[in-house]
């Protein structure tokens, strides 16, 4: 019994001790891997000793929503660059700290709270362990197919361009609204400012001296004056606000050419550029800044830009969220993001890049002369992100498109790159006829797509995309429709009736464009007239 008592008192033994073991293991943290927190492909750049250049996304991202209750955009813009800039400074410092002191390049962002820097995979390791960083992601050099003119020798001018006079721009110029007061932006691949279709509208520009200071940045090379090697920029800012209207200019090629334009340079003269370039002219947009990129101001901030650019996941942007925080905070402080549909149709659900993925963004679809989609332009629905969601929301001219050119010339080109600037210009040629609705981009998208013309023929195949029809709108392939600004601006809609009460509208508001649609059908009863000029139904 003696025996047997002793064993099992050394059996109890081993099993408290046991358990002592377990519990002390099981209570120490386990480290977490710092490579968890890295895109894969900044590891593989990185491997063997390499340097790369990678984007550090910090864990905390500003929530700016309170935005969209504020009733101007002055007061949305300060609201949202203030918060962001302030989030970034503050989170951003020790970091900033520690590569100043081993002289370590770096850039720092605010509309989306990040930095770039360049380094070895032992920074990039050091960097993502810090608790401060949520992930490290690539900034790959991704080249956009950027259309290239496609006449020798440009056509000769016409008193208005067809397209211009497709969305009806012309219309809007006679009843006295050209853009005034309002000013668009150009993220591209820069613009030739002195060009003498546009140089009369850069906002630079006083008649007689530049002054290229919260007016023109340069994320590519920091060229301190506006330049533009490949053409693509010019091109896009002339459909915005080129030529004079109804003034003596005889090459009448931009739908706001009394409205101003700024531009930042985001791709480089073939067409390459990077998440992180993107992001810098986001910024600049956002509170253009001086040629010292000090002083931002938040004021200058232009009612829309054009992206005519995109990310694509063959170029090695293999994260498709990786602009939407920008993106989103662009829009909160009141700016309409006018994206490219891209050009890779007619099959459905070949928009797939951003930012023409992107529900803030406003994507734009291409059509031709006979109001038909272009066989290149990209259809809908979205699967990249698995959202399944509706895009493009609306069309314009993007099919054989005559406008600025470098060096002082014209040229006609095609893409969806060409139809968006439509709808960038269109939104300030809106603006100065109805200002009530500046800042508001939920209000002038619901104003723009309840007016866009829909009596469109059937598209290349297939004409069925995401289960609706092209003649059921919105569809996957004109979205809304196609843009016309005389009906935008003359006809009232539910969206800015509710507007002038003070309602605050939210992202997608189906219902109030079924009013406005309503109240589009109503008023041209009484204003057919105003729908008619020169023989032209809008």
């Amino acid at each position: 019994m003696r025996k047997s008592s002793l064993l099992w008192r050394l059996a109890g033994l081993v099993v408290l001790l046991s358990l002592l073991v377990t519990s002390a293991t099981s209570a120490a943290p386990v480290k977490a891997d710092p490579r968890d927190k890295v895109d894969p492909q900044v590891l593989a750049a990185t491997a063997n000793g390499q340097t790369a250049e990678f984007l550090v996304v910090m864990a905390e991202q500003a929530d700016v929503s309170a935005a969209y209750q504020l009733p101007t955009k002055l007061e949305k813009g300060r609201y949202v660059y203030h918060t962001l800039s302030s989030l970034a400074e503050r989170t951003q410092a020790g970091i900033k700290a520690y590569l100043e002191s081993r002289g370590i390049p770096y850039k720092s962002f605010f509309s989306i709270n990040m930095l770039w820097v360049q380094g070895g995979q032992d920074l990039v390791l050091e960097l993502a362990a810090r608790p401060e960083v949520g992930r490290i992601a690539a900034n790959p050099r991704v080249r956009v197919q950027l259309p290239t003119p496609e006449e020798p020798t440009p056509p000769s001018p016409n008193p208005v361009e067809w397209n211009v006079q497709r969305v009806n721009a012309d219309d809007v110029w006679a009843m006295g609204y050209t853009g005034q007061g309002m000013v668009v932006g150009t993220a591209d691949t820069g613009v030739q400012w002195d060009h003498p279709a546009i140089q009369p509208n850069y906002r630079g520009w006083n008649g007689t001296t530049a002054d290229h200071n919260y007016n023109w940045w340069d994320a590519v090379a920091q060229v301190t004056a506006p330049i533009d090697p490949n053409g693509h920029g010019t091109h896009v800012t002339g459909t915005q606000v080129g030529g004079d209207g109804p003034g003596p200019f005889t090459n009448d090629i931009g739908v706001a050419p009394g409205a101003k334009w700024i531009a930042c340079r985001n791709m480089e003269p073939s067409g390459f550029g990077t998440p992180a370039r993107y992001t810098e002219c986001m910024d600049f947009m956002i509170a253009p800044w001086d040629l010292n990129r000090q002083n931002p101001r938040p004021d200058l901030a232009p009612d829309a830009i054009n992206n005519s650019w995109s990310c694509p996941t063959s170029e090695g942007c293999t994260d498709p969220n990786i602009l939407l925080t920008p993106v989103n905070n662009v829009r909160a402080a009141g700016i309409v993001f006018a994206a490219a549909a891209q050009n890779s149709g007619p099959q459905c659900s070949t928009i797939n890049d951003p930012p023409g993925i992107y529900d803030p963004a406003t994507t734009v679809g291409a059509t031709t002369n006979t109001d038909a989609l272009a066989s290149f332009s990209s259809k809908g629905p979205i699967t990249r992100d698995g959202s399944n969601r509706l895009k493009p929301d609306i069309s314009a001219p993007g099919a054989g498109v005559r406008s600025s050119y470098p060096t002082n010339t014209y040229a006609t080109l095609s893409g969806t790159s060409m139809a968006t600037p439509h709808v960038a210009g269109g939104v300030a040629l809106l603006l100065s006829a109805r200002p009530a609705l500046r800042g508001n981009v939920d209000a002038i998208e619901s104003v723009l797509f309840a007016s866009a013309y829909r009596n469109l023929p059937a598209p290349p195949p297939p004409t069925t995309c995401g289960g609706t029809p092209y003649n059921v709108y919105p569809n996957n392939i004109y979205g809304y429709g196609r843009l016309d600004l005389l009906a935008a601006v003359t006809v009232p809609t539910a969206v800015e009736l509710a507007q002038f009460s003070g309602v605050a509208q939210p992202a997608s508001s189906h219902w109030l464009i079924a009013l406005g649609l309503v109240a589009l059908m109503a008023a041209s009863f009484l204003g057919l007239a105003l729908f008619i000029r020169r023989g032209r139904v809008a």
